[in-house]
């Protein structure tokens, strides 16, 4: 008779599971650097030392960090609504309009103090508001999110190249991007926190907007486990029948949930244009709206585990950029199928182990499962 499977106490599920897939995909990343001809080990030791080696590593790759906090929170907060939005790039791009506009009037006007919160609430409107359009559609008229969301990336993209050229280039300037912003708009650094721990930062862009990024994963924990509308969008993610019957509105869940995804991911748009290039310009987003979802896949749509997971991309970015540049048989691409294996036993393989796991726990006593004994066994 075969072992049933056990339920998982919450350390193995939102622990063990994903550390388990993550060492499996860079076991298979490392074999792949050794069919390039160079040392896994090698390259594991330059990899770690080149995202947390030295202050400035260290702060680079918060910084990275910080945008994929953003964006996996925006995933994560639509997927506990049953919402598969991956719209996330379009909705950090488009947002960078208002940004860029509140830091084009107000730049020389206030300090940046007060600048700062008008480019929060300006950016989280406009990633709602493109965020509203699929929402309303897959709500009212039946069109599926994923692919109403891709189309508006698409749609985001081509707007912002119109934009900026047309709009927001000075005349007297050949690139398409507005002119650089006056201190009034510029986010001070934060490599005086690294600093007072010893650590030599230099010009890493590591800005004020990781706080902000903080704080946005403690209101997204309140909002899904400490509100009444976050238990609504969680019944509403688990069983769309039970939610109906229970009077929740399926409309007013799937607008609403998709208005803070979309608002979330358009404060990404802060880091780069406020924190580091002082401008906006062509594909400051860089991708960050698809990790996003590889972020929130891995942390398991928890706040605590998108930060873990947003600063293990975070590393890959910039450990890997020092990887290829010490070892040039490992470029870039190499560094994407890294990248892309995390993502695939993270996602698409995240039961692979399960079964394995559950039969091993069913196998322990209750007590090592953290299950209290039943009332007559021995203490």
């Amino acid at each position: 008779m075969s072992t049933p499977f056990a339920r998982l106490p919450r350390w193995a599920d939102y622990g063990l599971i994903p550390l388990i897939n993550l060492l499996v995909a860079f076991f298979v990343a490392g074999i792949v650097v050794l069919l390039v001809g160079e040392n896994p080990l090698k390259a594991a030791v330059v990899l770690v030392e080149g995202a947390f080696g030295s202050g400035q590593n260290l702060a680079y790759t918060l910084y990275y960090a910080t945008t994929f906090i953003f964006t996996g929170l925006a995933v994560a907060v639509a997927f506990h609504a049953g919402l598969f939005n991956i719209g996330g790039e379009g909705q950090a791009y488009i947002a960078g309009i208002g940004v860029a506009v509140v830091c084009l009037a107000f730049d020389s006007i206030l300090p940046w103090w007060l600048t700062f919160p008008l480019a929060i609430v300006a950016s989280a409107l406009v990633g709602a508001a493109w965020a509203f359009i699929p929402a309303y559609l897959q709500a009212r008229r039946g069109s599926h999110i994923v692919i109403t969301t891709i189309m508006f990336n698409y749609i985001a993209s081509s707007a912002m190249v119109y934009l900026l050229v047309n709009v927001f280039k000075p005349a007297s300037s050949m690139a398409p991007q507005t002119r650089d912003f006056l201190e009034g708009a510029q986010l001070p650094k934060l490599g005086w926190l690294l600093e007072f721990f010893g650590l030599s930062v230099r010009s890493a862009p590591l800005n004020i907007s990781f706080l902000l990024a903080l704080l946005m994963a403690w209101l997204v924990w309140v909002l899904i486990w400490r509100t009444k509308l976050g238990y609504e969008m969680r019944t509403f993610g688990f069983s769309h029948k039970a939610a109906r019957y229970a009077g929740i509105g399926e409309a007013r869940i799937t607008i609403v949930a998709m208005l803070i995804s979309g608002g979330l991911a358009g404060m990404m748009a802060l880091n780069p244009i406020m924190g580091d290039q002082h401008r906006m310009q062509l594909e400051f987003v860089a991708g960050a709206g698809f990790v996003g979802i590889a972020v929130a896949l891995m942390g398991r749509s928890h706040p605590v585990g998108i930060i873990a997971a947003a600063v293990l991309f975070g590393a890959l970015y910039q450990g890997g950029a020092e990887l290829a540049f010490e070892m040039p048989n490992v470029s870039r691409d190499m560094i994407i199928i890294m990248m892309g294996l995390v993502i695939l036993f993270a996602g698409a393989l995240e039961h692979m182990f399960r079964p394995t796991v559950q039969t091993i726990f069913a196998s322990l006593s209750p007590r090592s499962m953290g299950v209290p004994a039943a009332k007559g066994e021995g203490a």
